[in-house]
This record gives structure tokens, C-alpha cells and sequence, in this order.
């Protein structure tokens, strides 16, 4: 028989301790309380354009004025989501690489809301199941994944000291790995690091995921960002010939700046038909217990966009702009490193792809250029490169080269 509850037991939340704050959202506070006029935040995870703004595209906005006009409901739109949107994200992913009955996409709140689905379905066909992520990888996968109840277990990626992928230390690892585990890979744009196999080493890659009978488990928020839209997707659409199985997490936040819409896809793809039939089902009973159906706004406007051939050209235009002013900023800081700090070298930004790469300096110094200098990055080094501008890189460079010094 339990004993009665003390009055601080009574209590629901007295037990509760605060949780210590999320550190990108630490630092976009200090960079916006901070009074100086020349601070620079490469922290935040959004794109921004040369006047330091995350804009709405102009295709987004002409899709959103035909919405507006054309919309005659807001009733629920079912647990898999708009059914047009599944079909044109699909395509835009997978091309024609896979077999279609043997795939099936929903639509999620963000790539964050597919992530958590497919960690429950993964958890509901084999609770033992165990995810390889790349060390470091995405900070948000470790609590989506390893919250949901998977296990996840690291592999080596990235070279600190030498920035490169240690891909030979990569490849030892998986080929350790027990069959049947899952691979958490990023199709492009690795976060945090920018560094990308090359197509040589994907296939290296490839062959031990086939050998080891492992399940790629591809996440893709920056299709785009790296070589071009139809480009980015290779190693999806590569091991979809090779693979039985595969889940591919999909995010329309950045390619299509619709952060807080929450714009995300999960796409499954299965041995045959009847199990693509129970990996649908599944799916769609656990989404009913988590947020039981979608939002419509942000997908609607993607799918409007892909079936139109005049807005997605012109979304395609917007896409090449944002990954051509990146590549730019990673070009310009990695000059003006090389000319205000001669004894260190910086190319690895320029090899690196999408938003993000670390700076490559010691937490210290970043402590040093956000006290000294106005300079707001993670403890990690890493940037998020959209923060440059033409007008901030000569500070920003000459605030580096102060921390790590000239030679």
C-alpha cells in the first residue's frame, strides 16, 4: 500500500529541474542584446543574403498569393499529409531511382518531425535496433534519435587537426558494424562540418553499406546547397538500385526558406509492395499518436512550385543564387585569412559545402573573438558561412587573425 504524498510530492512539478539552455539559442540572444555595431552572428542556422536578412523567395510569395485565392478549406488534411506534395517531394528526391511501389512518403511538420517518425517506426520493427551517426554530426540528432529510445553509436568523420574526412577510419568502422545496423548519412552539406565525400568515396561507401547489409538512413535538408538540385540527391538515388531498404528524412527549410513553416517529408523504401503496404500503415497510425496530422500551408506552396514550370524555374534561379553567395563568402574569408593571418591555413572552408564548416580554432579563441570582437560562433568553431558579407569580412578576418595570431 503506498503512503500518502507529502505536500511537496503533491506537487507535479516540484520535482523538475531547469534544463540548461539550447547554445544557438544562448548566442542569438547575447549577439542581439550585444550594442556594438560591428558584432556578426555565425551561429544561427538560417540563410541570410547580403543585407544580413532571411527573406521569403519570391517564388514562395507568388505561390502564396495564388494559395490565398485559390484555398476554399482549411479542413484537416489526413495523417500522410497533401498527397500532391508526397508526389512532387518524392520525385525531387528519388528521380526515377527507385521502383514507385516500393516507396512511400508522408508529409512532416520539418525535417526534425520526420526524423522522430521514422526513430519510432525504426524502435516499432526492431526495438533493439542501433543507428551509426557520423562524430560530429547535426547536434539536433543525437536528442531526436537517441530521445526517441534508439541506440546511436558513433563512427569517425571528421579530421580536426587536418580538416578532411577520415574516411579510411570511417569505412573500418562500418565494416565492424553488426549487419543489419542502421546508417545515418547526410546526402550533402554535412552538418556541422561542410565536408562532403567525394563521389569516389561515396561509392566506397555504398559497397560497404550493400556488403554489411546496413540500412541507409539518409537525412537531406540542404538538396541544392551543394552542387545543384538534381545533383545533390546522388548517393539517395545511387543506393536505391543497391539497397532493399532505406529511409530517407527530407526538409524544405532551407532550399525553400520556409524555416517556420515546418516543410519535411518522410520517404520509406521497401523490399516489395506488401511491405511498403505495413511500413504505410504504421506509419500513419504513429503519427495519429504524436501530432496527428500536419500542417498544410508550407507544403501546399512546395508542391505548387514543383508542378508549375514557370515558379520552379524561378525557384531553381533562387536555389543556384543562395549556394552561388555561400561558395562566394567561403572564397572571400579564405582570402582575406590568407592575408591577415599568412601562417595558417583556412582552405578547407572553400572545400566545404552548404552553410556550415568549423573556423578550426580552439574554444578559447572563440571566447575571445565574442568578447573582444562582437564575433558570436558555438564553442565548436563551427559557422554557419551566410553570416559573411562583403562589407563584415575584412573585420571578421582581421578579428580572426587577431585570435590565432599572425604566424
Amino acid at each position: 500500500h503506498r503512503h500518502a504524498l507529502s505536500v511537496a510530492e503533491t506537487k507535479l512539478f516540484e520535482s523538475l529541474q531547469t534544463m540548461p539552455a539550447d547554445a544557438i539559442l544562448g548566442l542569438i540572444a547575447e549577439h542581439r542584446d550585444d550594442p556594438r555595431p560591428q558584432k556578426i552572428d555565425l551561429g544561427v542556422g538560417v540563410y541570410r543574403n547580403a543585407a544580413g536578412e532571411t527573406p521569403v523567395l519570391t517564388s514562395v510569395k507568388k505561390a502564396e498569393r495564388r494559395l490565398l485565392e485559390s484555398q476554399d478549406t482549411k479542413a484537416y488534411i489526413g495523417t500522410a499529409g497533401s498527397a500532391r506534395f508526397n508526389a512532387a517531394i518524392q520525385r525531387l528526391t528519388f528521380a526515377d531511382s527507385a521502383d514507385e511501389q516500393r516507396l512511400v512518403t508522408i508529409q512532416t511538420p520539418g525535417g526534425s518531425g520526420s526524423l522522430r517518425v521514422a526513430a519510432g517506426i525504426i524502435l516499432r520493427a526492431r526495438e533493439t535496433a542501433a543507428v551509426w551517426v557520423s562524430e560530429p554530426t547535426w547536434a539536433n540528432h543525437v536528442p531526436l534519435l537517441g530521445g526517441a529510445g534508439l541506440e546511436l553509436k558513433p563512427f569517425p568523420y571528421y579530421d580536426t587537426t587536418n580538416h578532411v574526412i577520415n574516411v579510411d577510419a570511417m569505412l573500418d568502422a562500418l565494416r565492424a558494424a553488426p549487419k543489419g545496423d542502421l546508417l545515418l548519412l547526410h546526402a550533402c552539406c554535412h552538418n556541422p562540418s561542410g565536408l562532403d565525400p567525394t563521389a569516389d568515396e561515396w561509392h566506397a561507401i555504398m559497397d560497404v553499406i550493400v556488403e554489411r547489409e546496413l540500412l541507409p538512413f539518409v537525412d537531406v535538408a540542404y538538396q541544392g546547397f551543394a552542387r545543384s538540385v538534381d545533383e545533390d540527391p546522388f548517393v539517395i538515388r545511387e543506393l536505391a538500385g543497391r539497397v532493399p531498404e532505406m529511409i530517407v528524412a527530407n526538409s524544405c527549410s532551407k532550399n525553400f526558406g520556409l524555416y517556420r513553416d515546418r516543410v519535411g517529408s518522410l520517404s520509406f523504401l521497401a523490399a516489395d509492395t506488401a511491405t511498403r503496404d505495413v511500413v504505410s500503415s504504421q506509419v500513419n497510425n504513429l503519427v495519429r499518436t504524436i501530432y496527428s496530422m500536419p500542417p498544410d500551408h508550407g507544403a501546399t506552396v512546395v508542391s505548387m512550385i514543383l508542378e508549375d514550370a514557370e515558379l520552379r524555374a524561378e525557384w531553381l534561379g533562387e536555389v543556384n543564387e543562395m549556394r552561388d553567395r555561400l561558395q562566394g563568402m567561403r572564397v572571400l574569408l579564405n582570402d582575406a585569412l590568407a592575408e591577415k593571418a599568412p601562417g595558417h591555413d583556412f582552405s578547407h572552408l572553400v572545400r566545404a559545402n552548404g552553410m556550415f564548416c568549423f573556423l578550426g580554432i580552439s574554444k578559447e579563441q572563440v571566447g575571445r573573438l565574442k568578447k573582444e570582437f562582437g564575433i558570436y560562433m558555438v564553442d565548436s568553431s563551427r559557422i554557419n558561412v551566410a553570416g559573411i558579407t562583403e562589407n563584415n569580412v575584412g573585420y571578421l578576418a582581421e578579428s580572426i587573425a587577431a585570435v590565432v595570431g599572425g604566424s
